[in-house]
């Protein structure tokens, strides 16, 4: 199930401001495997033409593309039917989140997760005011299959999407764009979160979220949500500071 392909591949297929550095285009296409929104096995547009849509010299994304080829998330291949491919692997996404982790600053956390929070927020209250059956049913759909998430690469993938998904069912198109560019941020830092937490204990809680929009308790969806993030960003800032001081010692 693709929920919101069109929508998300094209937040992905954006230019980035100022040209973007190879670092920047690497961390893009790692945001949308690590997502979901590129699939295992699927071949990337050409080199010119990905270059072209994310206003980018050719040499920029060669070296993002040789960067993600080292970590073992593109493989290459030569000759008829060649190109860029997708290699979906679970250690080299946990290896890049650890590092972009490191990167980041604890305010910086803090300030992404108070983002994250007043967009998701936000859209649960409106979905319970907006949402149609269909739109509740996708949402339905994709907690149960949290629930049945065979690890934590199908929980992440399964949870940005929840959240996309509820952006849409609040029937507004920025702020759908505005969870997906949060998403692509959350994308790689929220890795290691997902390894030890049950899919059927994360499941549980997003579904308490749509019985409130599906209730028309917008008030509620909203509060069980930002309380959902903040408890994410406050674990995220603690895997941040203990690897902060491993790191030091």
């Amino acid at each position: 199930m693709r929920l919101l392909s069109g929508d998300a591949r094209s937040a992905l297929l954006t230019p980035l401001d100022g040209g973007g550095r190879s670092e920047a285009v690497a961390r893009r296409l790692g945001s949308a495997i690590a997502l979901g929104l590129i699939e295992n096995g699927e071949q990337l547009p050409s080199e010119t033409q990905l270059a072209a849509t994310l206003n980018v010299s050719t040499l920029t994304l060669r070296d993002a593309l040789a960067d993600l080829r080292s970590r073992g998330l593109v493989e290459t291949r030569r000759g008829r039917g060649g190109g860029s491919f997708v290699r979906m692997s679970q250690a080299a996404l946990a290896d890049l989140s650890r590092e972009r982790l490191a990167e980041v600053g604890t305010s910086d956390l803090r300030e992404l997760g108070d983002m994250h929070a007043m967009a998701a927020g936000s859209a649960a209250r409106l979905a319970a005011e907006r949402a149609s059956r269909t739109e509740l049913a996708r949402l339905r759909e994709l907690v149960g299959r949290m629930a049945e998430a065979r690890d934590a690469t199908e929980l992440h993938r399964l949870e940005g999407r929840y959240y996309i998904e509820m952006a849409a069912a609040a029937q507004s198109a920025r702020l759908t764009r505005l969870e997906i560019d949060v998403q692509f941020d959350l994308a790689q830092v929220m890795w290691r979160l997902r390894s030890d937490r049950a899919p059927s204990a994360v499941a549980e809680e997003r579904n308490r979220v749509v019985d409130a929009v599906a209730e028309q308790r917008g008030d509620l969806a909203r509060q069980l949500t930002e309380a959902q993030v903040a408890e994410d960003t406050r674990r995220l800032v603690e895997d941040h500071i203990a690897m902060s001081r491993s790191s030091a010692s």
